[in-house]
């Protein structure tokens, strides 16, 4: 049997209200403002209201409000399940306050909880080891209730308080990768902790699932984080850093990285190509397959 967590809509989400005549924008991205502009000229010119929300709007709501109600981040009704029919919040914010983060300006330091959430196979909040003990247990028991697997906990959780009391928490729901990151060189101790506590525990590499960012440090350190996480036995999932207003879906190029270098590790990261050939010996030229998307899982 195959289950799947369902298709984003990438990034920009719009519904009606016919009963009210009004228009919803949910904009996740600042890249999908001009495709929001649109959308709400249309919308316009039939005679609805137009709301627009979503974090794009925390940074350039000044971009939409000529052509549209802007009304605030995380307000539109059930705009989560709109982006993603099978996805659900059960709480917001995060007190890690990582520079490249908008969460921690956008949602708070400190938690919001929604203990009324609906239990769906994607859970997106932000950073679950951190959350009270209480409420992580609050968020598996309505799991059970309802009988619905966890198979995304799509933000995962923050390695330095994922230990082995949040790993037997939430084992008995989640079906699926262990996610968690290691953006930055700093946190390299605590990913060896995690990962060496998940493979003690009988977790294959494929349900330990890292994310890596590049670019934000210089490429010798970046490559070094990524090789750690393949040397420790998990498999690392690499995202370019972006500004947090971009206007185009452009990685924000420092130190010794150019676009193609972003390009090139990426593939090389998410394709598995590290399996058979090393960086050094990679040859982007060649046509490399993609592999099994990481939110669908044969069970």
């Amino acid at each position: 049997m195959s289950l799947t967590t369902g298709k984003w809509v990438g990034g920009l989400a719009h519904w009606r209200d016919e009963e009210t005549r009004t228009a919803f924008l949910s904009i996740a991205f600042t890249w999908k403002i001009n495709e929001a502009r649109e959308l709400a000229k249309y919308y316009g010119s039939l005679g609805y209201r137009v709301l627009a929300g979503g974090p794009a709007m925390f940074r350039m709501d000044w971009a939409m409000k000529d052509v549209a109600e802007v009304d605030g981040v995380g307000s539109l009704p059930a705009a989560v399940a709109r982006h993603n029919p099978l996805a659900t919040t059960a709480s917001r914010g995060c007190p890690v306050g990582c520079w490249f983060c908008i969460v921690p300006a956008m949602e708070g330091k400190d938690f919001t909880f929604l203990p009324d959430f609906e239990p769906r196979p994607i859970l997106t909040d932000n950073n679950l080891s951190a959350l009270p003990a209480d409420y992580q247990q609050h968020i598996v028991d309505r799991y059970i209730a309802a009988g619905v697997p966890l198979l995304d906990a799509n933000s995962g959780f923050e390695p330095r308080t994922f230990d082995e009391e949040v790993f037997d928490r939430w084992k008995p729901i989640n079906r699926g990768p262990w996610r968690f990151a290691l953006d930055e060189t700093g946190e390299t101790q605590d990913v060896r902790r995690v990962i060496g506590m998940l493979r003690q525990r009988g977790v294959g590499a494929r349900r330990i699932q890292v994310y890596v960012m590049i670019g934000h440090e210089p490429f010798a350190e970046c490559m070094a984080r990524i090789r750690e996480v393949i040397s420790l036995g998990g498999e690392p999932y690499v995202q370019p850093v972006m500004k947090l207003n971009a206007r185009e879906k452009k990685p924000w190029v420092r130190h010794d990285w150019t676009p193609k270098l972003l390009g090139q590790v990426q593939r090389w990261t998410n394709r598995r190509i590290w399996r058979v050939s090393p960086f050094d010996e990679y040859d982007a030229s060649v046509k490399t397959n993609r592999p099994a998307p990481a939110n669908l899982l044969m069970l």
